[in-house]
């Protein structure tokens, strides 16, 4: 058994130089079963076990080696697809990193691929960053013109399936419209705030109160792109300026009510200058647009109430003092009156004036209404008259141009070389020109006359006088004038004729002692001998106008220079009518 032993040391140390193989294996196993002295048929029992045994260690290795080629051929296989995902997702037709041949080892393929595969996994990578940038502001973007925040939005899905440039920009000439209609919004959120701080500022307003009402973000104390640019943020700012630009008409209306009631109460008391400067930031916006009114504070609730309570304490005032403003508004119609010499009964009217106010049967401010609305009415019959006084004006200046030419031909030294003589004779000649117009300003007055009482169906007076009967006496007069030295000039045309033929059967020559008589000649004087001025009715000389201190000032009615000629002074008018001498 020792020996044994030994001999089987001695055959491991043997082993263990020699390499193992196979063959050496078995030789082994052969002189192992020598020894121990196996059968034959034990023998080839366990060859045909060892021999199955090595056959389920091949076909195990050769079922590993095909799964293994199997994998790697799907690995190929899932490269090549993800390859063409990766190119059709990311709008690529073609990708020069991918290698044209597919021959080789499967391994090779893959190394081959592999590169392509990375730098493409890289750049969709880098795409869907892109996408998610776009898209997060168009998401925020939108959210801002919805009215949301960018707190509460969640990450933008991008899909993955197209990730191609075109998509890309799609995404991003959207984001510039919004971009643009942000903007734009902006701008207008900007303007309506600029607009709504002036208005406040015009109105006295809180302007922090008045705009954060609409949205908070429209404090001025955060940052423009801040502010919210959401359609109904840009709805209450345009109603908020309606509303404010509404009020601002409002309040410009009752200032300018006030301002007007305040200048027509200063003038009725004659308040000085003094009193009424305290309220010119009242009365300096009377006429103005409401665009106009730009001043701050122009329009404060505070400053109309002030002029409200100035109003109320004027309108108290004027009813302590309404005799006083009444007799001053008489005093203005009866101005209007006189200056259109329409004649009215002034004591009648005072009377009446101070009965109604001592009676208290009429309101003052009733009483100071109907007055200002005869004023009106008194104002309006003088305008339309006025064209037909202007003319009246002129006919009565060429009436006194007139009786002055007749005069300045009476004057037998009218042409002596005194002091002024040149001047006479310019407006002697000034006056022929003017007195040859008086017949046809005489038919325009009558004709605008007959036009203006067939219109208003009364008839014209001046200061009480029917002006046609004026004409129509003016001109009958003018006539028996004309008559008058049509008579004059044959009779003295007779005269000298008489005397002619007595200088010729006394004497052929006077003596040189005696000269031609200049005694007058005695004949009768114009118009009866006596001077005749226009008189109508109880208007004798002229008709009676009120002046301011209530009392009547004689007014010519017609000109006063009808006065008749005698036969001595016929010459002289004839003399108008004939050119003036050379020398006087």
């Amino acid at each position: 058994m020792c020996s044994f032993v030994l001999t089987h040391s001695g055959m491991e140390a043997v082993e263990a130089e020699t390499p193992l193989t196979c063959g050496s294996l078995l030789q082994q196993l052969q002189k192992i079963w020598d020894e121990v002295g196996e059968t034959d048929e034990e023998r080839d029992n366990m060859l045909l076990q060892l021999e199955q045994e090595c056959l389920d260690v091949y076909k195990r290795k050769v079922d590993h080696a095909m799964k293994s080629r199997v994998h790697l051929l799907q690995t190929l296989a899932d490269a090549r697809v993800e390859l063409t995902n990766l190119l059709s997702a990311l709008g690529e037709k073609t990708y020069g990193g991918v290698p044209e041949k597919t021959r080789g080892t499967i391994k090779e393929q893959l190394e081959a691929i592999a590169p392509a595969l990375e730098k493409l996994w890289k750049q969709k990578d880098d795409r869907i960053k892109e996408f998610s940038d776009v898209q997060s502001q168009i998401q925020k973007i939108c959210a801002e013109i919805a009215g949301g925040t960018s707190e509460q939005l969640e990450s933008p899905e991008v899909d993955e399936s197209d990730l191609s440039t075109k998509k890309l920009d799609e995404f991003r000439a959207q984001l510039q419209d919004l971009q643009k209609e942000k903007s734009d919004r902006l701008h207008n959120v900007l303007e309506f705030v600029s607009t709504v701080h002036d208005l406040c500022a015009v109105l006295g307003l809180d302007f922090l109160t008045t705009v954060t009402e609409v949205h908070p973000s429209l404090n001025d104390s955060r940052g423009v792109q801040s502010k919210s640019i959401s359609n109904d943020t840009l709805s209450k700012l345009a109603k908020t300026v309606l509303a404010l630009e509404e009020d601002k008409k409002t309040r410009l209306q009752k200032l300018q009510e006030l301002a007007t009631q305040l200048i027509d109460l200063w003038n009725l008391m004659d308040t000085p200058p003094e009193e009424r400067r305290i309220f010119d930031h009242v009365t300096c916006n009377i006429s103005a647009s409401v665009d106009e009114v730009n001043v701050p504070g122009a329009l404060a609730l505070d400053l109309i109430e002030q002029a409200e309570v100035e109003v109320e304490r004027l309108d108290q005032l004027k009813a302590s003092r309404m005799k006083e403003i009444a007799f001053k508004k008489q005093t203005e119609l009866e101005e209007i009156f006189v200056h259109a010499h329409i004649e009215i009964d002034t004591e009648a009217a005072r009377e009446k004036i101070m009965s109604l106010i001592d009676s208290g049967s009429v309101e003052p401010t009733e009483l100071l209404a109907d007055m200002d609305n005869q004023i009106t009415k008194a104002k309006e019959e003088a305008a339309s008259r006025k064209d037909i006084l202007d003319k009246v004006e002129k006919w009565m200046s060429a009436c006194e141009e007139e009786s002055w030419l007749e005069d300045y031909n009476r004057d037998e030294n009218r042409y002596n070389a005194s002091r002024g003589a040149h001047l006479n004779l310019k407006r002697a000649e000034r006056a022929r020109i003017l007195v040859n117009k008086i017949p046809a300003l005489v038919d325009s007055l009558v004709a605008k006359t007959h036009a203006w009482e067939q219109d208003r169906g009364m008839t014209f007076s001046y200061d009480g006088v029917p002006l046609l009967a004026m004409l129509d006496e003016y001109a009958m007069l003018r006539h028996e004038r004309e008559e008058e030295k049509k008579r004059l000039r044959d009779q003295k045309k007779f005269t000298e004729l008489l005397t002619k033929d007595q200088d010729s059967v006394f004497s052929a020559t006077p003596s040189p002692a005696r000269q031609p008589s200049t005694k007058k000649v005695v004949g009768p004087r114009a118009n009866g001998g006596s001077s005749r001025r226009l008189s109508l009715n109880a208007h004798q000389n002229g008709s009676r106008s009120v002046n301011k201190d209530g009392k009547r000032d004689v007014r010519p009615v017609a000109p006063v220079n009808f006065v008749a000629i005698s036969k001595e002074d016929a010459s002289s008018h004839i003399s108008g009518t004939e050119p003036l001498p050379s020398t006087p």
